[in-house]
C-alpha cells in the first residue's frame, strides 16, 4: 500500500497553471471564509462583552487582530502546518491518514492519534453549517444601515438565499466558480479602501501593529478582555480552509494571495474599524463595517458583501462534500451517493445527501438564532477546537515524519499550542449560548463515524470466518472439472486472495465458473491521490482466473470500471467489460446477543448499513449487468 510522504511541496506536478493564476483561483475559494470576518468579528469583540467605546479598547482589539492573524494564519499555518502535506493534499484528516502509517507509534497513542483526527473532522462539519448561516445573515443585515424598513426581511431574505446556494449545487461549481476569484478582488479591494478612509483620519490607529497595545488592553480590563478574545478568534476561522485546501491550489499560490492582497486588505479594514470606533468614544458599536461606508455607498456594500459571503458559503459547502467522500473512502461513513459534476475537475463533488442536510440546517439555523450576533456565539467554538487538535497532529509529524528532537519540536509547537488553548479557553463561555450546537454535531458525527468503523470492521472479521485461500479454492475448483461457461464475472470482494462469498455462493448454486473470473479488491490508500499507473495489480491464479487489487487514495474517484479497463490479462489482452456480470454482496446486519457492541451501538451499525448507498452505484458498475449475492451476518 502506498506510504503518504512526509514532505513534499505540493505545487510539484500537481498544479499546471502559474502561480498567479492559482493565486486568482484561491482567492475565490479558499479565503472566502476569512475574508467575510470583518462583517462581524470587530463588532461581536465590543457586543459580546459590553466592552466600552473608547480608543484603549479599540486599538486594543486592532491589536489582537493584527497579532492573530499573524500568529495563526502566516507563521502557524503558511511557514509551519502546511508543509505537513500528504501527497500534496491538506487537511485535518489528510494530517491524521498521514500518522496512521507511522510504525513507531504504540498502539494505545495511534488510537488517541485517529480519534483526534475524527473529532476535528467531525467538528469541520458543524463549521461548514454555521458559515453560510453567519455570513449570509451578517451581508444581508447591512441594508438595514441604509434603511430600517428593510429590517422584517433580513429573515426571509437570507432564507432564500441559502436555498437558492444549495439548489444550485447540483449543477456544480466550475462555472460559477470562474467569477469567484475576480468578485473576490473587488470584495478585498474594497474593504481595504473602507478602511484607509478611517485611516487617513485617524492615522494614530496604526500604533496599534504594536503588541504593547494589546496587553494595555488586557491590563485595563483582563475579564472583559479575555471575553473579546473568543470573538477576536473570529478574524482568523478561515484558518482551516487554507490546510484543507492546499491540494487544489498549492503552498505557494495560497501563500501569494495571503501576503500581496488578502493580509493587507483583512489589517487595513480591521484597523480603520478601530479609527471608527475611536473616533466616536462612547457611542454604540451598530454595525462598524457598514459605518465605514458613506451613506450613498452602503447599499452597493451590502450588495457586495452578499456576493462574498455566497461565495465563502460555497467554500465551504464544497469542503463538506470533499471531507464526506474522503471519510467514506477510509470507511468512517457509509457509502453516499456522491456525483461528479465535472469531467475535467475530479475534486468538483455533489453529495445530495449531506446538502440537503446542510440547507435544513442552515435554515434552522437563521430561523433559531435570527442575528448574526446571535449565531456569533455559536461560532469559534468547534474552530478553537479543531484548530488545537491540528497542532497536536502536527506536533507528532515533526517527531515522527520529519524526525525532530522532542526539544525543538516543543519549541516550535509550544507557542502555537498555548496561542490555540488561549482562543479555544476564551471560547468556552460560549457553549451554553449556542457554542453547545456545533459541539454536540462533532460528538454526535463522532458516535456515528465510530460506530461504522467498529462494526465494519466486526462484519469483516465474521464474514472471515471459514474463508478460504483463493488460489486453494480455485485449484480444487479446476481438479474438480468444473463446468466453464462463456463470458466474464467480476466478483468484487474487499479482502484480497480470499475467496468471495459471492463467488464460493454462486459455484454452489450453478456449478458453473466463468471462462473469465475476475476477483476484484478495491483498497483505499493512506494517501489523498495513488497515480493511475500504480493503482492497479493482477495475479492469475489459476487457468482465466484472476486477483485484480486497485487502489485508490482517498480523494480519487473511485470509479472501478474505468480502472478495470486498462488492465491486461496477458500482453495486448484486455477485458471485455460490455458483456461481463459483475457479483457483489450485500450484507444484511442483525443484533444477537453475544455483544459485539453494545446494543445501542449495533443497532445504529444496522440502521447506518441500511441506509448506505449500493455498492454498484458507488463504484460506478452498470446497473444492468450487476448481480447482487446476499448474506447474513449477525453481530
Amino acid at each position: 500500500m502506498p506510504k503518504a510522504a512526509a514532505h513534499q511541496d505540493p505545487n510539484a506536478g500537481v498544479h499546471h497553471a502559474g502561480p498567479v493564476a492559482l493565486a486568482l483561483g484561491a482567492l475565490g475559494i479558499v479565503y472566502g471564509d476569512i475574508g467575510t470576518s470583518p462583517l462581524y468579528a470587530f463588532r461581536e469583540a465590543f457586543e459580546h462583552t459590553d466592552l466600552k467605546v473608547d480608543t484603549i479598547h479599540a486599538y486594543g482589539a486592532a491589536s489582537l487582530a493584527f497579532w492573530a492573524l499573524v500568529v495563526i494564519i502566516s507563521i502557524k499555518y503558511l511557514t509551519l502546518v502546511m508543509r505537513a502535506d500528504n501527497h500534496g493534499e491538506g487537511g485535518i484528516l489528510a494530517l491524521t491518514a498521514l500518522l496512521m502509517p507511522t510504525s513507531g507509534l504504540l498502539q494505545g497513542r495511534k488510537r488517541l492519534v485517529i480519534a483526534l483526527g475524527v473529532f476535528g473532522t467531525a467538528l469541520l462539519y458543524g463549521d461548514g453549517l454555521i458559515t453560510p448561516a453567519i455570513s449570509v445573515l451578517s451581508a444581508v443585515e447591512g441594508f438595514e444601515v441604509a434603511t430600517s424598513a428593510f429590517e422584517r426581511w433580513v429573515i426571509p431574505v437570507s432564507i432564500a438565499i441559502l436555498v437558492m446556494l444549495f439548489l444550485f449545487q447540483r449543477r456544480g461549481t466550475h462555472k460559477i466558480s470562474k467569477v469567484f476569484g475576480p468578485v473576490m478582488i473587488v470584495w478585498f479591494v474594497t474593504i481595504a479602501a473602507l478602511g484607509v478612509r478611517q485611516i487617513i483620519g485617524h492615522p494614530a490607529v496604526l500604533k496599534a501593529v504594536s503588541p504593547t497595545y494589546a496587553v494595555q488592553f488586557f491590563g485595563h480590563e483582563p475579564g472583559k478582555a479575555f471575553l473579546a478574545l473568543g470573538s477576536i478568534f473570529l478574524v482568523v476561522t478561515g484558518g482551516e480552509s487554507l490546510y484543507a485546501d492546499m491540494g487544489h491550489f498549492g503552498r505557494r499560490p495560497i501563500a501569494l494571495s495571503w501576503y500581496t492582497i488578502v493580509m493587507p486588505a483583512l489589517m487595513l479594514n480591521y484597523f480603520g474599524q478601530a479609527a471608527l470606533l475611536a473616533a466616536h468614544p462612547g457611542q454604540e458599536v451598530g454595525s462598524p463595517f457598514f459605518r465605514l461606508a458613506p451613506e450613498w455607498a452602503v447599499t452597493p456594500v451590502a450588495i457586495l458583501a452578499t456576493m462574498a459571503s455566497v461565495i465563502a458559503s460555497q467554500a465551504l459547502i464544497s469542503g463538506a462534500f470533499s471531507l464526506t467522500a474522503q471519510a467514506v473512502q477510509l470507511d468512517y461513513l457509509p457509502r453516499v451517493d456522491i456525483r461528479h459534476t465535472s469531467h475535467g475537475h475530479k475534486g468538483q463533488i455533489y453529495v445530495p445527501l449531506i446538502n440537503w442536510l446542510l440547507m435544513l440546517g442552515c435554515v434552522g439555523l437563521v430561523l433559531g438564532f435570527r442575528s448574526s450576533g446571535n449565531l456569533a456565539a455559536a461560532y469559534g467554538t468547534a474552530m478553537t477546537t479543531t484548530m488545537t487538535i491540528t497542532t497536536m497532529l502536527f506536533y507528532r509529524v515533526v517527531i515522527d515524519r520529519w524526525g525532530w528532537s522532542r526539544g525543538k519540536a516543543l519549541a516550535v509547537v509550544a507557542p502555537l499550542l498555548f496561542v490555540d488553548l488561549a482562543f479555544l479557553t476564551a471560547n468556552l463561555p460560549k457553549i451554553p449560548h449556542g457554542g453547545w450546537f456545533p459541539l454536540l454535531l462533532g460528538f454526535g458525527l463522532v458516535v456515528q463515524m465510530t460506530t461504522w468503523r467498529r462494526g465494519r470492521a466486526i462484519v469483516a472479521q465474521l464474514l472471515q470466518r471459514g474463508q478460504r485461500p483463493l488460489d486453494q479454492f480455485v485449484g480444487e475448483l479446476i481438479e474438480g472439472g468444473v463446468a466453464r461457461v462463456p463470458g466474464t464475472a467480476v466478483y468484487m470482494f474487499k479482502d484480497p486472495n480470499k475467496a468471495p462469498p459471492a463467488m464460493v455462493s454462486n459455484l454452489a448454486h450453478n456449478h458453473v465458473l466463468h471462462e473469465t473470473t475476475i476477483v476484484l479488491s478495491v483498497q483505499t490508500a493512506d494517501a489523498p491521490v495513488v497515480p493511475t499507473e500504480e493503482r492497479t495489480t493482477v495475479e492469475e491464479v489459476g487457468p482465466g482466473v484472476y486477483q485484480v487489487v486497485v487502489t485508490f487514495g482517498f480523494t480519487d474517484q473511485s470509479n472501478v470500471v474505468t480502472e478495470l479497463r486498462q488492465v491486461e490479462l496477458s500482453p495486448g489482452v484486455r477485458l471485455d467489460l460490455d458483456q461481463a456480470t459483475f457479483f457483489i454482496g450485500r450484507e444484511t446486519v442483525t443484533s444477537t446477543p453475544h455483544k459485539s457492541m453494545s446494543k445501542w451501538r449495533e443497532e445504529l451499525f444496522i440502521l447506518l448499513n441500511r441506509g448506505a448507498a449500493s455498492a454498484s452505484r458507488f463504484y460506478g458498475l452498470p446497473s444492468k449487468q450487476v448481480f447482487e449475492v446476499g448474506t447474513q451476518v449477525d453481530i
